[in-house]
């Protein structure tokens, strides 16, 4: 069963809204292209809106009350924020969860090295990508120095006007006969996704030299950062595509950017949550790292810093026992905030037109994400979609259900299953997209605006 396009029922004021919205979000986009960047914002964001650190909390031994506005940041690259409600805690929490890393190409530790006159970083690429669609194109470097001191050197390289970019090449159509015959998968391999930044040798007068170019680019970032080869031992760095988030489509009715993937559903719920001023229920906005590599390591949504953030608070406001955090997570619902695959007329084949998400249609909701035989998958219960389904009828709220693919062509993963493992009622909700894990993804305006839209009402009504 389809609905009809969201954009039909906009009035001018609808519109203008949308805009708005839409309009902040690119630069929401263009401030986080990386887990550490977008926690950062976040968290500005939050604190802009009365949201206290935990920790302070904590040293200061003070007392969790109805109203408090509460953050923990993870270690600069997730954020669990906390609305305390007027009811007790343990009756659960209105949670919504999305990702924020994407993607990308990350440096290796031993990373700089010459060959045939050119220096290069040597990469190892982040997430499910199409290694092809990752040349030619003009790459930004962001991330993080830390040197044995403990200072940290952030790094944006490639955004500002004047930047230089960096790239990584192809091999031209001519000579490309024996490259054109490999599998897809094997056109561009892992090892070949090498970064060039530069080509220019070190002026030396020293003959026993032979890595002047490299020594150049070291000296640039001597001068520029006061970073030696050395310190991309503890370094995080990201090469990303160059350049802001755009306007897609003649109607400028799309959005054309890095990383929606899953920015497009971290924004949204953080917006949507930072609206809500009075609640009754607790609610909570997760917005986590590692999703892309299968939520693991310590600020993965695998990490117990949730429920630890939740033993914390119910301490704080006098349940200080496992049972409270039990308790809490046992009566909470959840929407895990994560994009799906957008029908593409192009790629029929790929889909089932009838139960694919369409563009304009409004947020989309996924029963289940797993491949095949459903492996590995959350399938949310008929009694939680039927719940969610009264709540965005009643708000108005344009709203799709949807699968990720073919039955037999795989499926994506969310981070839905790890908050069902402590049986939350969750189910996966966000927005479709098209070109999804490529360097540009594409979005429809009306989702993004319905999925804002729709994650007010779940937290105000679930």
């Amino acid at each position: 069963m389809k609905k009809e396009n969201a954009w039909k029922k906009y009035t001018e004021n609808d519109v203008e809204k949308l805009n708005v919205l839409c309009d902040d979000y690119k630069k929401f986009l263009d401030v986080a292209k990386t887990e550490r960047e977008a926690t950062t914002e976040i968290i500005k964001r939050a604190e802009k809106k009365g949201y206290q650190d935990l920790e302070t909390y904590i040293k200061e031994n003070k007392k969790i009350l109805p109203g408090d506005k509460i953050y923990v940041n993870n270690k600069g690259k997730a954020v669990a924020l906390f609305h305390i409600g007027t009811t007790p805690i343990t009756e659960g929490i209105n949670i919504l969860g999305a990702h924020i890393d994407s993607p990308r190409i990350d440096l290796k530790a031993n990373a700089i090295y010459e060959n045939g006159g050119f220096a290069y970083f040597d990469t190892h690429y982040y997430g499910g990508i199409k290694k092809y669609q990752w040349v030619t194109l003009p790459l930004a470097l962001h991330g993080v120095v830390v040197k044995k001191d403990g200072t940290k050197i952030p790094i944006a390289i490639g955004e500002q006007d004047g930047d230089p970019v960096v790239g990584i090449t192809d091999l031209l159509p001519h000579l490309a006969t024996e490259q054109m015959k490999k599998d897809g998968s094997k056109l561009i391999e892992g090892e070949d996704l090498d970064i060039i930044i530069g080509n220019k040798p070190l002026k030396n007068d020293s003959k026993e030299d032979k890595e002047e170019v490299k020594n150049n680019v070291l000296a640039i970032l001597k001068e520029k950062y006061n970073i030696e080869e050395e310190d991309f031992l503890s370094a995080e760095i990201e090469a990303v595509p160059a350049g802001c988030a755009r306007d897609f489509g003649l109607d400028k009715s799309m959005v054309m950017a890095y990383g929606q993937d899953d920015r497009v559903c971290a924004y949204t719920s953080l917006e949507a949550f930072l609206e809500i001023e009075d609640t009754k229920k607790t609610l909570s906005c997760i917005l986590v790292d590692k999703e892309e590599i299968g939520s693991v390591g310590a600020t993965g949504m695998e990490s117990h810093f949730f429920d630890n953030a939740i033993a914390e608070i119910c301490a704080l406001m006098g349940q200080d026992s496992h049972l409270a955090v039990r308790r809490v997570l046992n009566h909470s619902k959840m929407l895990s905030s994560d994009v799906n695959a957008a029908y593409d007329p192009l790629y029929a084949s790929a889909m089932d037109k009838r139960n694919a998400s369409e563009f304009g249609q409004g947020i989309v909701f996924c029963k289940y994400t797993g491949s095949r035989g459903k492996s590995g998958s959350n399938d949310a219960n008929a009694e939680y979609i039927a719940e969610l389904r009264k709540i965005m009828d009643d708000a108005n709220v344009s709203f799709q259900l949807s699968e990720l693919g073919k039955v037999d062509l795989g499926g994506g993963g969310t981070i839905a299953y790890i908050l069902a493992n402590y049986n939350v009622e969750v189910i996966d909700c966000g927005v479709g997209v098209l070109s999804m894990h490529a360097p540009w993804e594409v979005t429809s305006k009306a989702d993004i605006y319905e999925a804002y839209r729709g994650y007010i009402a779940f937290l105000r009504n679930a």
